[in-house]
């Protein structure tokens, strides 16, 4: 029997390749393999620019690929058109079989898809599984969805009239992802936009591209099971530049994009000036409020998750803890001896509960934020510091190190305000504890950042938990009560307000969003009475 990899350009040996640790020559196997048994093929990529990628979990090199430049990523969206011209006249509960499908092969290669989240982004395994969970979740909701597009009656005020609307498909929709989610925020979009009829144009992260492959060449396996066009689906590796066509052509009426505040602020004025349509996700600054009722035991387990999960880059992470002062400092002692004892280290590793930061730039940003809350008078009660894992702490050879990995403590931090510092997001794991003496004055410490995303409360008070999801409670997209800010179900419409964007992915009714909504007035008599009473014999 040949090996999986046998053959596959990622895991043969290049001359010109610089030698690489054991650590990561075993990551860039794993990798291949995944890649194989998913049927993905990197070096049909287009372009010519090269990409290596990283694995943060070494630092070092574990893929070669090429990027694609403008004019392929044209050339796709043109494809993508051209294929949705076919794919609207199908109906909804067939083109549902086309998500039934890729929900039955990720579930098939549900460890394949996870090991390429932990190898390119450094989540620790039963994160990694649970994101591919999402994707399925959402096929699941997408193929029930397919039977329920459907739209209103309403009474005329004309006899013999009908008055009703209709939902119909779209076009190409154009899906930028970040790194943190490598792959379940494309699978929101496109198994709504699927069984909506569009066709979609996938920019992922450059930092994550293999998963986008593998995840991209299950669905066109799924598209041929059960014979659907061809170019429903399409990835383009690209940068910034090469992206452009996403956000500037004609024949991409919806872009949902997941990213920076001001990556957001430079697409939404594009879009909108040539009339298309924005999903944004972007900033979260989240907090949580903790009142004096609160079951401190069971904060404590949702704070650490919510704080620290994903080494702080969710765009759910919760950055801020408004605590009552009746009940901060014992809080603060039991948070700071459950961050002193987390398991940071190889993802891959049993027990490990806190992976690496992305990258270089990731540990750079949180230790600039960290001496900036300082100098604000802020007290680090614990973490912040780099931790060595692997060859982080010196294995391997000066090439993986050269490009090292940055492992770091989550760091809890008291400050006396809600200085500039923590009205920023920073993306690493560093949270902010604020203090508060009556409720009106957390709701606006809470509300007082320029994002709005994901909210929760930690109370045993009814009255404020209602108070919080009130219209004048949590300004955010998401409020929770008695959880933490992150894990979101598929169920619910997920997305933010203010400067996250106001977008919706996923679950409710956000697939409203990838169609057009048409409002039909149906005359079944043999008069022609005129709306408002308007006589024009």
């Amino acid at each position: 029997m040949t090996s999986p990899t046998e053959g596959h350009p990622l895991a043969a040996p290049d001359r010109d390749r610089p030698v690489a640790s054991p650590r990561t020559a075993e990551l860039r196997e794993r990798a291949a393999a995944a890649l194989a048994r998913c049927g993905a093929d990197p070096t049909a990529l287009p372009g010519t620019t090269p990409l290596a990628v990283r694995s943060p979990v070494t630092g070092g090199v574990v893929a070669e690929l090429t990027m694609a430049g403008p004019s392929d990523v044209e050339a796709a969206v043109a494809r993508a058109h051209k294929a949705f011209l076919t794919w609207r006249t199908v109906p909804a509960p067939v083109r549902g079989a086309l998500v039934k499908r890729l929900g039955q092969l990720l579930t098939e290669h549900k460890t394949d898809l996870a090991d390429l989240i932990g190898v390119e982004v450094g989540k620790i395994t039963s994160e990694a599984l649970g994101e591919v969970q999402e994707m399925i979740d959402i096929c699941d909701f997408a193929v029930g969805l397919s039977r329920q597009l459907d739209g209103r009656t309403m009474p005329s005020e004309r006899p013999g009239h009908r008055l009703m609307e209709t939902w119909h498909p779209v076009g190409v929709v154009a899906v930028i992802s970040a790194f943190n989610f490598p792959a379940a925020v494309w699978a929101w979009n496109t198994a709504l936009a699927l069984v909506c009829g569009d066709t979609v144009v996938w920019k992922p992260s450059e930092t994550t591209p293999l998963v986008a492959l593998a995840s991209a060449a299950l669905l066109d396996r799924a598209a041929a099971d059960v014979g659907a066009p061809a170019h429903l689906n399409a990835v383009v590796v690209t940068d910034v530049a090469g992206a452009s066509p996403l956000v500037d052509s004609p024949l991409v009426p919806v872009l949902s994009a997941t990213g920076s505040e001001r990556m957001g602020a430079e697409v939404g004025p594009r879009v909108a000036a040539r009339y298309g349509r924005s999903i944004l996700e972007l900033g979260g600054n989240n907090a949580a409020v903790v009142t004096p009722s609160a079951d401190l035991e069971l904060a404590v387990r949702g704070i650490v998750f919510s704080a620290a999960g994903t080494a702080g880059q969710r765009c759910t992470t919760l950055r801020r803890l408004i605590v009552h002062e009746s009940v901060v400092d014992g809080l603060v002692e039991r948070l700071a001896a459950a961050y002193a004892k987390l398991p940071i280290g190889d993802p891959f590793a049993t027990g490990t509960l806190v992976g690496p930061l992305i990258n270089a730039r990731s540990y750079a940003a949180m230790t600039a934020a960290l001496e900036q809350a300082r100098a604000d008078g802020g007290q680090v009660v614990v973490g912040g510091e780099r931790v060595a894992v692997g060859e982080a702490a010196g294995e391997g050879d000066d090439a993986d190190r050269a490009g090292a990995a940055f492992y770091a403590r989550p760091a809890l931090v008291r400050m006396p305000a809600q200085t500039a510092v923590v009205r920023r997001e920073t993306f690493a794991p560093i949270l902010y504890v604020l203090t508060y003496r009556d409720f009106a004055e957390a709701v606006t410490l809470h509300n007082g950042v320029p994002q709005g995303l994901s909210s929760s409360i930690f109370t045993s008070d009814q009255r404020e938990a209602e108070l919080f999801m009130a219209a004048d409670g949590s300004d955010c997209g998401i409020v929770n009560v008695n959880i933490g800010t992150s894990g979101a179900e598929i169920g619910g419409a997920f997305g933010g307000e203010k400067s996250t964007g106001g977008g919706r992915e996923s679950g409710s009714d956000a697939w409203r969003a990838y169609m057009r909504r048409a409002t039909n007035t149906v005359n079944y008599s043999h008069e022609l009475p005129l709306a408002q009473g308007v006589d024009f014999s």
